[in-house]
């Protein structure tokens, strides 16, 4: 199948579709990685949540990861169910990997991982960490989460400008 997907109708600049050098990158932003149309016309959209600098000695502590990767793991599959497919941790600590099924709207993404953070903002505990749900579950700091929460929404005016 050829299908042509609007990448300008979407939200997204298509100039900064893809892999970018990442001396140009800016944090935190929401950028479109790429998006896949399957044989049957479903298109799999990959989106990085980038959130500190490339290369700048500004990563994520391992445990800030894990918290946020627990928050956007239950807030995409809560207010995206049929389109969620999963999320990752950015191995160089920068961000998440998130992917969607079918859903490319940089509004409705963007919408969703603001509600996500003002919910990381008001939680009492992290999602799933506890024994019976994750396998490194004392490995998660709730304070930490909120104080990147807090600093990516206050940067959210700007999530666009990914270079």
């Amino acid at each position: 199948m050829n299908a042509v997907i609007d990448l300008e109708n979407l939200g997204w600049a298509v100039g900064t579709v893809g892999e970018l050098d990442h001396r140009r990158l800016r944090a935190p932003s929401v950028k479109l990685r790429g998006a896949h149309v399957g044989q049957h016309g479903d298109v799999v959209y990959t989106i990085d949540l980038r959130w500190r600098l490339p290369n700048a000695d500004a990563c994520l502590s391992t445990v800030e990861l894990h918290s946020l990767e627990h928050f956007l793991l239950e807030g995409f599959g809560r207010l995206l169910p049929a389109h969620f497919i999963g999320v990752g941790v950015m191995g160089c600590q920068t961000g998440f990997y998130l992917t969607l099924l079918n859903e490319g709207r940089r509004a409705v993404i963007e919408q969703a991982l603001e509600a996500v953070l003002y919910g990381v903002l008001g939680a009492t505990a992290v999602p799933y960490a506890r024994i019976e749900q994750c396998g490194h579950w004392r490995h998660h700091d709730l304070a930490a989460a909120q104080a990147v929460a807090r600093e990516v929404l206050a940067r959210r005016a700007a999530w666009g400008e990914v270079a």
